[in-house]
This record gives C-alpha cells, structure tokens and sequence, in this order.
C-alpha cells in the first residue's frame, strides 16, 4: 500500500509542470532604471510641491516672458541597472478638458502627494515630442524662461491660454543596451509617489 502511495505521488508531482499552458511576460521581468527629477521650487510663478513635478507661469503676474522654470535631471539603478544616457524630449500642449485644480490638492492630511496626476497618462513620447538633447554627464541642470520655452517648442507666447503647458519627457539608454521609452502609468502619475519621474512640466495660470 505504502509503496503504491509513492508511486502516485511521483506521478502526480511529474505531471504538474505538464499542465502549463502559457508563458507570461512577467515571469521574464528585467530590472530597469528611472530618471529621476527635482524641480527647483523658487523658480516658479506660483507655489508648487516637489512630489508634484510641476511648476508655473502666470499670465497675470509682470512680464510672463521672463519668469522661470528649473530642474535637475539625474537617474537611479536601484543597484540592479545603470544608464549610459537619458533622450530629454519637449513639447507644447493645450490645455485638457479636465485639468488638476490649482492650489495643488494634497491627497490626504500628512501626505505630500497630490491628489491626482498633473499632466496626461499615459506619458509616452510621441510625434509632437522634439528631442531637445542626449544627457550623458549627471545630473544635468536645466533653467529656462517662459520665453526660451516658447522660442524652443516654436510657439508664439502671446498666444497661450490658461492650463496650457510646457512637458519634458525622458527616455532611458541603459548600459546592457535596452532602451527604456516608456513606463507603466503608476511611475509617471504624480500622485502615486513611485520611485522615478518619467515628466516634468510647467504649466501656464492666470492667478
């Protein structure tokens, strides 16, 4: 009886790799890394959070053309990938028909989140993005005007409307070879507070 018992056993235990029927792509998960932003929040027209990679201009305030937007562009590897190099792209979008309200709305009292994502998901770089520069050397600085942003997207300043807005986007050259050129949607909404920023922007009001 025993010996029967160790017999079925085998039997059961080598059949169950048998009843597989599909291969999964996450069971062939890679580490990647992230670009990583931090946004200078003295460069900006109106108060903004770090956590919400955003800054602003505003159409109200003295001479929009020279206020400023700043930021820092770095990446982490988390130990498990490296980067050889970062693709910065930019765009100029109109404003959504739904657009995060402004103060920024914290998710919940001690949080330091806001409550929504501040630009569009999903974040993927597209026909409207110009590649502005390859960063090889980190972090890398950049500081614009309103005016320099207009000039670089090829915009007429004079023509923005209120929530419209300036985006960088980034796609990741990895030293293994991959090419990182998007991510899930829960890494690039601001409102999740995942590791890594794959947007920044600047987006124009009228306070």
């Amino acid at each position: 009886m025993m010996k029967r018992l160790i017999v079925a056993i085998l039997i059961i235990s080598l059949g169950i790799p048998s009843c597989k029927k599909a291969n999964y792509e996450w069971e062939d998960y890679q580490y990647t890394a992230v670009p990583v932003v931090t946004i200078d929040t003295t460069k900006t027209a109106l108060p903004t959070r770090q956590a919400g990679k955003v800054a602003f201009f505003n159409l109200k305030g003295p001479d929009v053309a020279s206020q400023e937007f700043a930021f820092s562009l770095d990446w982490q590897g988390f130990n498990k990938a490296s980067v050889t190099s970062i693709e910065v792209y930019t765009s100029y979008n109109k404003a959504e028909s739904s657009v995060p309200a402004y103060p920024l709305v914290i998710s919940s009292p001690g949080n330091q989140y806001t409550n929504i994502a501040q630009f569009p998901l999903p974040s993927i770089v597209g026909t409207k993005d110009k590649l502005y520069e390859t960063v090889t050397t980190f972090p890398k600085a950049y500081s614009f005007t309103a005016a320099e942003l207009a000039a670089l997207n090829n915009v007429n300043l004079s023509a923005v409307a209120v929530n419209d807005y300036f985006l960088f986007k980034f796609i990741l050259n990895l030293s293994d070879g991959r090419r990182i050129v998007t991510f899930f949607n829960n890494i690039c909404d601001e409102s999740r507070g995942e590791p890594g920023d794959c947007r920044v922007g600047v987006r124009f009001k009228n306070q």
